[in-house]
């Protein structure tokens, strides 16, 4: 049985599960909220050729795929300051700006923005979803759940929606809706590579190793990205498929070499394999880009002490206890090297 099996390690960090190594935190993430602007690019690429002003470089920016948050920003105001759209095609560029404000957080405006899409076109289901995700982040779910679910009465086949309103399900500890939600996002746009990582998250949650695999799978093929490889590495971990956990935990290295989460799960995996010195060498990296991890300094800890470091492991110890001074494992680490704990 492996070290790790039946800590509760998800979404936050966890306790000592094999000596004194710790596992530290779960590397999952629910995408919640993630609506994205190219549902309204979709919708509104087929109107390209209903008017000249469709070909405006500054229409294109508004409602394209490519573009940052700023923008996409810039863009729609060009498009709603030259007064060129009315209805539904003015209120898609409320619509997309609200959602670049809402992406650089800009909650307030990002909210007039998407009040003002409502006003134009009440029957425009994109508005109502985007706006419910400022109010997700606002912390208001009744308003954020009110919004989605008209979005969807507008639009039965809205994936984003039904995406986002198994969040705010997710969020009030109902998962079964959740699931619902997801699977019914996943049967109107089985492209939805988020839909997939979330309702997998809910499937590991629960223990539903196989479910949660096949999730992580669909993900990753439609969508590579650093949490689904981290994700379905922990799916590996848990299944004692070390050699593909490490796999997995080196894409997400490969996809983003400065973020720390491949390097500490990597390191794990390396120490429970007994490569202490690969387990070590992947923790420097993950402490040079996350350096408040105590998990990480714990864990370095360990590798120094069992490659007889004796005063780097205590001065990893110390550090974990200087970031959470109420660290078992470090604490006993230290009394067996025979140091003093302060």
């Amino acid at each position: 049985m492996p070290p790790w099996r039946g800590c509760d390690t998800v979404n936050r960090n966890r306790a000592a599960c094999d000596k004194a190594v710790n596992a530290g935190a779960r590397e999952t993430d629910m995408r919640s909220h993630m609506v994205s602007s190219n549902v309204v690019a979709v919708a509104l690429f087929a109107l390209l050729s209903q008017s000249a002003a469709a070909e405006d470089a500054a229409w294109k920016g508004c409602v394209g795929l490519q573009g940052s948050p700023a923008e996409r920003v810039a863009a729609c105001s060009t498009v709603i300051e030259t007064n060129a759209e009315t209805g539904r095609r003015l209120a898609a560029a409320y619509c997309n700006r609200g959602h670049g404000l809402t992406e650089q957080r800009k909650l307030d405006e990002a909210m007039a923005d998407l009040e003002a899409a409502v006003r134009l076109d009440p029957g425009f289901a994109c508005a109502y979803n985007n706006r419910g995700r400022v109010y997700a982040f606002k912390g208001e779910g009744d308003r954020a759940l009110a919004d989605y679910d008209e979005a969807i009465r507008l639009d039965a086949k809205f994936a984003l929606a039904y995406n986002n309103r198994a969040m705010i399900w997710l969020a009030r500890r109902d998962p079964d809706r959740a699931l619902d939600d997801l699977s019914a996002a996943i049967t109107a746009d089985p492209g939805l590579a988020v839909a997939y990582g979330n309702r997998g998250h809910i499937y590991y949650q629960q223990r539903d190793m196989a479910r949660a695999l096949a999730d992580f799978d669909a993900e990753i093929a439609l969508r590579p990205n650093v949490l689904a490889y981290i994700n379905r590495g922990n799916v590996h971990r848990d299944t004692e498929q070390l050699d593909r956990a490490a796999a997995d935990y080196g894409e997400a290295i490969r996809l983003a070499p400065e973020d720390a989460r491949g390097w500490r799960n990597r390191a794990l995996i390396k120490l429970y394999q007994g490569d202490n010195k690969g387990g070590l060498a992947d923790y420097d990296k993950a402490l040079r880009y996350d350096p408040a991890d105590v998990f990480s300094w714990n864990n370095r800890a360990q590798a120094r002490m069992r490659l007889g470091d004796r005063s780097g492991a205590i001065a990893d110890f110390r550090k974990a206890l200087e970031l959470r001074p109420g660290l078992q494992t470090a604490r006993d680490s230290l009394k067996r090297l025979g140091a003093a704990v302060n």
